[in-house]
């Protein structure tokens, strides 16, 4: 396996909290691995503690974190220890930015997500129904973010221009990223916008019922339940 570049010294977990962010994000990437929803070398997670994010490594597989090379991300995005951070780290920092109660934030290429973000005539507001109970808890709201190539500066100021109350998005040809008070909460909501996709696709071209908005916008309040706040 090739070494990702401008690896630093990793550092020991200064406390409990950034040990804990390590293994949590080891063990939950490899669980998305193991599902299929982010194949290969692909996907992103972080934790914030305090001022600082600890993220996943550019060029990683999910499946096989060493929590030692974590990347751990300053204030101003530099590095501090461990390899150099995901390209999609400006991504994450507008999640953190707008939600002061955010703590992790996860971003995945799962197939059934991608698939619906590449159709024709989707409504940039509400890219996918709302099929079920569980998809208003843990995800809300969902706009989709126009195409802009991996790591493009123009990705992370499109996501800034969603409604605020939007904690989630679907990335045109590019994937889904969730938004939430725990990393196992933002591991659940792209896992239910990866099940949604696929509900959806096989529905497609059929006459299915969906939750109606009331039905939906009774269910949203539950979402701070549903993600541990």
């Amino acid at each position: 396996m090739t070494e990702p570049a401008n690896r630093t010294e990793a550092a020991e977990p200064s406390n409990d909290a950034e040990a804990r962010a390590r293994s949590a994000i080891v063990e939950l990437g490899r669980a998305l691995y193991d599902r299929g929803i982010t194949p290969g070398r692909t996907g992103n997670l972080s934790v914030r503690i305090g001022d600082r994010l600890l993220m996943t490594p550019t060029n990683a597989c999910l499946g096989r974190l060493d929590p030692d090379r974590l990347s751990l991300v300053g204030p101003a995005g530099e590095l501090l220890a461990g390899d150099r951070p995901s390209k999609e780290l400006a991504l994450h920092q507008v999640s953190y930015r707008r939600h002061p109660d955010v703590a992790a934030v996860a971003h995945v290429h799962s197939t059934h997500a991608v698939a619906v973000s590449c159709l024709n005539g989707l409504d940039p507001a509400r890219p996918l129904p709302v099929l079920t109970a569980y998809f208003a808890m843990r995800v809300g709201p969902l706009p989709l973010v126009g195409y802009f190539p991996p790591g493009d500066p123009g990705l992370a100021r499109a996501l800034a221009e969603t409604p605020p109350e939007a904690r989630c998005a679907l990335l045109a040809h590019h994937g889904s990223l969730a938004a939430a008070p725990t990393l196992e909460a933002a591991v659940d909501a792209v896992e239910e916008i990866e099940e949604t996709a696929r509900l959806a696709l096989l529905l497609h071209g059929r006459d299915a019922r969906t939750l109606t908005a009331r039905q939906a916008a009774a269910l949203y309040p539950r979402r701070r339940t549903e993600n541990g706040r």
